[in-house]
């Protein structure tokens, strides 16, 4: 009877002390920031070992520095770009040939100083909004390749789209065009080696963003690269929102149509695009590595007069950019800030800017899906927009599928679109990367998208939103509580 008794004791006791040897860890070694360090504790709490096994899996970042340590990380090839316009940003005399790039020159220099964003002025940009004609136009420039092409996508899916797009790359691969593909692990743990046999056999090259050491489980799941980007030759890119599959096409049920942005870009906002690539290549195929040639930065004519800077963000980061220019535009803002997001998780920083300026009459609109793809992300996500609400901004809910798209546009002038959302992952633990836009004429495009998206979505009331049921308020109170962390 002793022993019966006793074991449990003796297991609780032992499970105590781990949990505080845990908690201590991630208080004094760790040394997150508060909120975060809050919402772990409470899972420490409650699930005791369970929980810091979550832990280990979704939020250490104790090798953080180890992991990150890039070989070879330079801006090779925008050096001297870089450290020209460093100088005509600082003369207060200098003007740049547009008043919207003279208006956002804290903005620009902050992404130049930090993340090494060189603006570029003659780009050509198309906006994509729907699946079908987005690829259909990748697939075009795929199949017109004759010197490279360098893909890289979160999530790509072997179905009917993958399919399409890998065969096509394996015949440019067959052709002699040098073809890099490039993917995160987790987001495409669909895909298997022997979907890509041929494309292999054919000379194309396959890069794998922190790939599992184990069969099942992944130790590194909470450091993804979300990015999506395609250089073609140096002479078309894309970036944005969209990732490769079937239900990016609005073919899968659960979702229906598929709202997303992605941009389609000409000009030398290329250059950037690709030592974005490079970076990531090799850093994930180590035994391919691209050196900076100059075959992979030709020179580009001018197509057009788009100024931009490609801004990346990730755990590898000092700052986090994106969220810093997300900031920075929300507080420079006199008149509008248009939202759409499928995630809207702010820290305290960018709820109290947002809050701030609708209440001092800056028009805020915010649009989010009416559905969840991740469930305590969408129930993070409402409770958050209570709060805008009371602010006084205008919240619209997507009804025509899922929306998807990561959009910011302030004062019909100044834009913002990429990969990240609007939350602690996308801020502070996924590798992510937006094209900040300083053009009104691409801004009003993406005010006319939204406008067309709000003729299919429903305004949310305060007396909507009050009238919600007691089970989803509660789902709203835990989800907020472990919002740091989702």
């Amino acid at each position: 009877m002793f022993i019966e008794f006793a074991m449990p004791t003796y297991l609780i006791a032992a499970l105590l002390v781990i949990n505080i040897l845990f908690a201590a860890i991630l208080i004094f070694i760790e040394r997150k920031d508060a909120q975060a360090t809050w919402a772990w504790l409470l899972i420490l709490f409650f699930i005791p070992l369970v929980g810091f096994i979550i832990y280990i899996l979704l939020g250490q970042t104790l090798t953080r520095r180890k992991m990150f340590q890039w070989e070879g990380i330079k801006k090779v090839g925008l050096d001297h770009l870089i450290d020209q316009q460093k100088e005509e940003i600082l003369n207060p005399d200098f003007r740049f040939n547009s008043t919207t790039v003279d208006h956002n020159r804290d903005l620009i220099y902050m992404h130049l100083m930090n993340n090494d964003a060189v603006l570029t002025k003659e780009n050509h940009v198309t906006i994509y909004s729907d699946g079908e004609k987005k690829f259909s136009q990748l697939l075009a420039d795929i199949r017109r390749a004759e010197t490279f092409i360098h893909i890289q996508y979160y999530i790509f899916r072997y179905d009917g789209l993958g399919k399409e797009i890998i065969d096509a790359l394996t015949e440019k691969a067959r052709e002699g065009v040098k073809v890099r593909l490039l993917y995160d692990d987790l987001g495409s743990r669909s895909m298997r080696k022997k979907f890509l046999k041929a494309f292999r056999e054919a000379g194309g090259e396959v890069g794998i963003f922190f790939p599992s050491k184990f069969t099942i489980v992944n130790l590194r799941l909470n450091f993804r690269n979300h990015r999506k980007l395609v250089n073609i030759d140096g002479k078309c890119g894309y970036v944005g929102g969209f990732n490769v599959g079937d239900e990016y096409l609005g073919k899968k049920k659960k979702f229906g149509y598929w709202r997303d942005t992605h941009l389609r870009i000409e000009g030398p906002a290329l250059a950037a695009i690709q030592t974005r690539f490079i970076l990531d290549w090799n850093q994930a195929a180590k035994d391919y590595h691209i050196s900076y040639h100059n075959r992979y930065f030709p020179e580009v004519e001018s197509k057009g007069n788009t100024p931009m800077q490609i801004v990346s963000s990730g755990p590898d980061s000092e700052f986090e950019q994106i969220k810093n220019g997300y900031l920075k535009m929300i507080m420079d803002a006199r008149k509008s800030i248009i939202i759409q997001t499928p995630y809207f998780i702010p820290d305290k920083t960018l709820l109290d800017a947002l809050q701030v300026a609708s209440q001092t009459g800056i028009e805020v609109k915010i649009m989010i899906p009416n559905k969840p793809d991740h469930m305590f992300v969408y129930w993070a996500t409402t409770s958050h927009i209570g709060e805008m609400l009371k602010a006084g901004a205008k919240i619209y809910i997507y009804e025509n599928g899922f929306i998807h798209n990561k959009v910011l546009i302030v004062d019909e002038k100044v834009s913002s679109v990429g990969t990240a959302n609007i939350d602690q992952r996308s801020f502070k633990l996924n590798f992510e990367v937006n094209a900040f836009i300083y053009d009104p004429i691409i801004a009003k495009q993406l005010i006319q998208d939204f406008a067309e998206d709000v003729n299919v979505s429903t305004l949310l009331t305060n007396e909507l939103y009050e009238a919600r049921g007691k089970r989803i308020r509660f789902k709203e109170s835990i989800s907020r509580l472990l919002s740091p962390i989702l």
